[in-house]
């Protein structure tokens, strides 16, 4: 009995052993099994070929406004900065800031000492020259004096003459006078300061007719006719239009920007010179185009593109854009009308994709909630 009780010990002990080895060995593999199980779990089945959620609408003509919009800039009918023409020291200024002063008005002096002093030399001269010329026209006459003599003597009378033609015109550039009327701006220098050409005395701006200055692209030259009316928003605050009458434009079109420069007279309002506005410019009778929502244009480096909803996948364009307003553009090649057009969850849509229409928008009801 003590004798099977030993040998039965080592047989029991080797089984355990075994079992207890199978089961670690075990273990991993059956806890890696639950863990891929748990994570196949949280991960949907055929996520790919889950359709995308999109809103839609419907693509048809609609009446568009075919009104361009421009910046502008207000400029004076006349603007002129005053400088002196010679440099010297300031005996005279006169500047009204912000006054009314007409035509010819004395604006500044400058010390003229030295030219007056060599304007009566001259003169001086010149009475004696004459003096001389007459007594040698005398001799002349009797062949008292060769003709050379002569000429020299008339040559010194009209030498004279130029030089004080010349002393005077030196001493008008000394007075600085308004070339026009209108109004004064600030003074820029201080009476018995020393100014050369390259100072600033003031401005003067001529403001009873306001032009406007503004830019178009050049494919609209054909619709900016001189004598042709134009809305300028003068004031955004208010949002107030005023009319404006084009009166020019500039011949050659601008070579960097490929922009057409016009030139329009306010007919009605004043404005600050330097000022931005708005100007709406009338291309032509309104038009029936297709309309999207801009935010649904996906762009690319040479193209442009929408997504339309063809037997339920995404089907992705090539399209051209035309006129813009606030939130929509005209699609003028690419889209037809009946066009089922993603507009919403457009980022999530891939080629060929399914998609998934929650809802038909309407394109009118969208811009009155934007």
């Amino acid at each position: 009995m003590a004798r099977l009780l030993h040998t039965a010990a080592p047989f029991t002990g080797n089984t355990f052993a075994i079992r207890y080895l199978c089961v670690a060995l075990s273990l991993p593999l059956f806890l890696q099994a639950c863990k891929e199980k748990a994570d196949a779990a949280k991960t949907p089945r055929s996520q790919g070929n889950q359709p995308v959620i999109v809103d839609v609408i419907i693509a048809s003509s609609r009446s568009v406004e075919n009104t361009v919009e421009a910046n502008g800039t207000v400029v004076a009918n006349e603007y002129v900065e005053l400088h002196p023409e010679i440099s010297g020291r300031i005996t005279y200024l006169n500047v009204p800031e912000g006054a009314q002063i007409e035509k010819g008005t004395v604006i500044a002096r400058i010390n003229d000492a030295d030219l007056q002093a060599t304007l009566e030399k001259s003169r001086v001269q010149l009475d004696l020259y004459q003096k001389t010329l007459e007594r040698d026209q005398k001799l002349l006459d009797i062949q008292g004096i060769n003709q050379a003599d002569y000429d020299l003597a008339l040559n010194n009378v009209n030498s004279t003459k130029a030089d004080i033609a010349y002393t005077q015109a030196q001493i008008d550039k000394t007075i600085i006078r308004a070339p026009f009327s209108g109004i004064v701006g600030l003074r820029q220098v201080s009476p018995g300061a020393y100014v050369t050409p390259a100072n600033v005395i003031a401005t003067v701006q001529q403001l009873d007719r306001i032009k406007v200055d503004f830019t178009l692209p050049e494919q609209y030259a054909a619709v900016i006719r001189k004598g042709s009316l134009v809305d300028i928003e003068i004031d955004a605050a208010s949002k107030a239009h005023r009319k404006g009458l084009i009166i020019a434009t500039e011949p050659q079109i601008n070579q960097t920007s490929r922009n057409l420069k016009v030139r329009a007279i306010l007919q009605e309002g004043k404005g600050h010179p330097g000022a931005f506005v708005k100007v709406f410019v009338d291309a032509g009778a309104d038009k029936q185009a297709v309309m999207v929502p801009t935010n649904c244009i996906i762009p690319e480096d040479k193209n442009n593109q929408l997504i339309l909803v063809k037997q339920g996948r995404a089907q992705f364009v090539n399209v051209q854009t035309g006129v813009r307003e606030a939130n929509n553009v005209e699609i003028t090649k690419g889209v037809s009308p009946g066009d089922t057009v993603v507009v919403t969850g457009v980022l999530f849509a891939r080629p060929r994709s399914p998609l998934q229409v929650r809802s038909v928008k309407d394109l009118e009801k969208m811009d009155a909630n934007q």
